[in-house]
């Protein structure tokens, strides 16, 4: 990936349970795009596309967003070649049950995106069925030795799920993808997510929406001359998690984009305030 248009990369890897090294690095972009919700395949065209000619160059989708396709279809269509875009899936929960589902969901992300082996690929919430997380993990790992993918990782795993996975994973997750934002900001997940070598992932930077009219983001906003949405964005890029807000709308994917080049120092303060454990979502975290 050499010719970004944005500036920040983070570099990913897997740690191995055994030696402690990193393996399988690769590089990838700190702030993306996120298109869960976009069932209409137009407005999700329409956003990737909107985005790529922006500058963007990580997008997230799901199998359960029901959108891979059109991801895959906005990223052949536009003139960055594949190697310069970075492109997340993720395992449908329901889909974790065993082994050979997963190498065949992986199979079929694959064909759905069109574009060849996916970036990252991600295990969407620890499965229900607790003896099937070994399973599902050794053929995440097998979809890694068989190129199908260039990275594996996981999302909504708690700090139990993470050190679970000791016990029978070879390699580590290189990304954990949980919701993080100023209102939940989760530092002992997110440390044990560094310590367990994996990069945390921020979603619903926004709270959804929720919050977006809290008083101290407001003045926080203010006092650093951007919208609130903008100061909340930068408060998780900068918090270092690879930061992901979903838009639909063309010019709030500008204005979030935008939001990278915003220095927050002066506002600080209020961000530290702001943390009140507040999920806007699910929270497969506390699952046991």
């Amino acid at each position: 990936m050499t010719s970004q248009i944005m500036g920040d990369m983070i570099t990913i890897g897997h740690k191995d349970t055994k030696t402690g090294h990193m393996m399988s690095e690769l590089e990838i972009p700190n702030f993306g795009l996120g298109v869960y919700l976009m069932k209409d395949p137009r407005e999700c065209k329409s956003a990737v596309s909107h985005a790529i000619t922006c500058g963007y160059r990580l997008i997230d989708t799901a199998t359960a967003y029901g959108n891979e396709a059109e991801v895959g279809q906005a990223i052949r269509d536009s003139d960055i070649p594949r190697d310069e875009i970075f492109v997340v899936t993720k395992l449908r929960r329901h889909h974790a049950t065993g082994y050979e589902e997963v190498l065949q969901r992986c199979q079929e992300s694959m064909e759905a995106l069109g574009i060849g082996p996916i970036d990252l690929y991600l295990v969407h919430a620890p499965p229900v069925d607790i003896s099937a997380r070994k399973p599902v993990w050794k053929a995440m790992e097998e979809c890694l030795e068989r190129e199908w993918v260039r990275s594996i990782g996981v999302s909504n795993y708690g700090e139990r799920h993470l050190n679970d996975m000791l016990k029978y994973a070879r390699i580590m997750p290189a990304v954990n993808q949980i919701e993080i934002n100023p209102w939940l900001q989760r530092p002992s997940l997110v440390s044990a997510t560094i310590e367990s070598g994996a990069t945390p992932m921020a979603y619903s930077p926004l709270a959804r929406g929720h919050k977006v009219n809290d008083p101290s983001l407001v003045e926080a906003a203010e006092i650093l001359g951007c919208t609130p949405a903008q100061a909340a964005i930068k408060w998780c890029i900068d918090s270092g998690a690879i930061t992901i807000p979903k838009s639909s709308n063309l010019d709030r994917i500008v204005e979030n984009f935008n939001s990278r080049d915003i220095d927050i120092t002066p506002a600080m303060e209020y961000f530290q305030s702001m943390d009140e454990n507040y999920v806007s979502g699910w929270d497969p975290t506390v699952e046991p």
